[in-house]
């Protein structure tokens, strides 16, 4: 009975070990797969400088290195679960930070996309004047400022509620180990739930105004007909953005049905919410501007016919 007993744990350790390191495999090989793909935006954009004076695909760019920035954050805290039990307080406190902000940045940065393009579209006379590079600049730092203050709060009410001999101790990082009390609970529905509606305000204002220009235009129906197409694509990228708002939700209602796969579905309901999104986002917006994805296509040809001719050189 002794022996049996000391195979089965052994047999358990070994299961959750290879169930340990399949999650992490499978979520650093998508970490790299986004921050390999969004990398090739980013190249393009610094390497073409024609995009550095137009405010929307300065956005646009924020928006990539945003998401880069979030999902190597998101990866990291996945990992230290596993490999880092006792992380020093202060130093997970900057990493949730971070990555909340992140995570605020991008529906903010998407409604300034919406009102960019309103302005293009409603306002065409005016768009140089309202929409320019400095300008587009202080909204960025502005979207930093306004991400940031969810995290910060969370930090203030933690330095309330505990004494602050906590911030000297150690601790697992997680957002839900850390700030599990009623205060935090009742301040990230707060604080979501008016992100979430100024957000919605402003990208079905300006959507139902390109939409009234659309209609009212003669002579350029294409251009509104194209910058209501990308609000509503912003519309689709905030709800794939939302989906990490619902995660407690999707855990609360499916893991008592199977409490036995509680971990794997955890875990699933992890990448379809946070990581998979910042996958799709970044992807379908970027391909579909043709002037953005010509001068990508562009750059590695040039790229590849370079390379072609070192080798008949050679």
């Amino acid at each position: 009975m002794s022996t049996m007993n000391s195979t089965m744990y052994l047999y358990s350790v070994q299961e959750r070990y290879a169930d340990a390191f399949a999650k992490n495999f499978t979520i650093v090989v998508l970490a790299v797969t986004i921050l390999s793909i969004n990398g090739v935006f980013v190249l393009t954009f610094f390497r073409s400088s024609i995009f550095y004076s137009d405010p929307r695909y300065i956005l646009y760019i924020h928006l990539v290195l945003n998401d880069m920035l979030m999902v190597f954050i998101s990866v990291i805290l996945f990992m230290m679960a596993y490999v880092w039990q006792n992380v020093p307080l202060p130093f997970c406190v900057i990493l949730l930070i971070i990555a909340s902000t992140t995570h605020k940045n991008t529906p903010l940065t998407l409604a300034g996309m919406a009102v960019e393009r309103y302005v293009a579209i409603c306002k065409p006379l005016h768009h140089h004047q309202i929409c320019t590079v400095r300008r587009t600049y202080i909204l960025i730092s502005l979207i930093w400022g306004v991400g940031v203050l969810p995290g910060l709060s969370d930090l203030i009410l933690l330095s309330i509620v505990r004494p602050l001999s906590i911030f000297s101790t150690a601790t697992s990082c997680g957002a839900s180990i850390l700030y599990s009390t009623p205060y935090h609970e009742v301040q990230s529905r707060f604080m979501n739930g008016l992100y979430s509606s100024v957000v919605w305000v402003i990208l079905v204002f300006t959507y139902c105004q390109v939409l009234i220009a659309a209609r009212r235009a003669t002579n350029d129906k294409s251009s509104a007909k194209k910058a209501q197409n990308t609000i509503l694509l912003h519309g689709a990228q905030l709800l794939l953005c939302m989906l990490s708002y619902i995660t407690a939700v999707i855990d609360k209602m499916f893991v008592p049905l199977i409490p036995v796969d509680r971990a794997r579905l955890t875990f699933f309901n992890y990448l379809l919410t946070n990581i998979l999104p910042r996958l799709l986002t970044p992807l379908i917006y970027g391909v579909r501007d043709k002037h953005f994805y010509n001068h990508m296509k562009g750059l590695f040809s040039c790229r590849l016919f370079i390379v072609k001719v070192e080798a008949i050189k050679q």
